[in-house]
Order: C-alpha cells, then sequence, then structure tokens
C-alpha cells in the first residue's frame, strides 16, 4: 500500500504582497482540496492549512511558520512531504507529479 501523503499549505488571511491579484491562501487550499480529490478519486491524501501569523501549532509546524516569515516567502506555500512544492501561484501540474511519484494514479 502507498504512503498516505500529506500535503500542508502555509499562507495568511492577508495576501502575500508580490502575489496581488491571486486567490488568498485559504481559497487556494480549498481549490487544491478539490482538485487533488478529482485527480486522484478514492486514494487518502492529508491536507492542512497553516496561518502562518497564528503559529500556534506543533513545533515543526511552528518553526515553518516562521521560516515564511523570515525568508520572505511567497504564500500560501506547498509543502508536501516536508518538500516545497510551490509558492505563490501553485502549478498543479507540479503537485499532481509529486503525488505520482508516491504512487498515486490518475483516473484521468
Amino acid at each position: 500500500m502507498k504512503k498516505e501523503l500529506e500535503v500542508s499549505i502555509y499562507g495568511a488571511e492577508q495576501i502575500c504582497a508580490s502575489c496581488v491579484n491571486l486567490p488568498s491562501s485559504k481559497d487556494t487550499y480549498e481549490w487544491l482540496q478539490a482538485a487533488i480529490s478529482r485527480k486522484f478519486p478514492d486514494q487518502s491524501f492529508k491536507i492542512h492549512y497553516y496561518d502562518i501569523f497564528q503559529a500556534n501549532y506543533d513545533e515543526e509546524k511552528n518553526a515553518f511558520c516562521h521560516r515564511v516569515i523570515e525568508e520572505d516567502l511567497f504564500y500560501p506555500v506547498v509543502v508536501i512531504e516536508n518538500e516545497i512544492i510551490g509558492e505563490g501561484n501553485p502549478k498543479l501540474k507540479r503537485i499532481y507529479q509529486e503525488f505520482e511519484k508516491y504512487g498515486y494514479f490518475s483516473s484521468q
């Protein structure tokens, strides 16, 4: 059985200054959740949203929230298995490729 992937979306309510005219981090989280579910139906994965300015999570998640702020990463930042897959305006193709790398398969 393949490993159940965990997707972490790090962002904030206010839109990143460099990401004007893009969807909010929360909107991107909801969009990705729906898109991944459609692409890989009946295949389990976890997706979580973390507000970088409300860092009240476990030590690892809090540290990454601080990293996003300190390194001025464009948010939302999409992380899969501790690897940054996209930031600012994440690309579905890249995210899908990462899922396929872990054994997920498309029904489309």
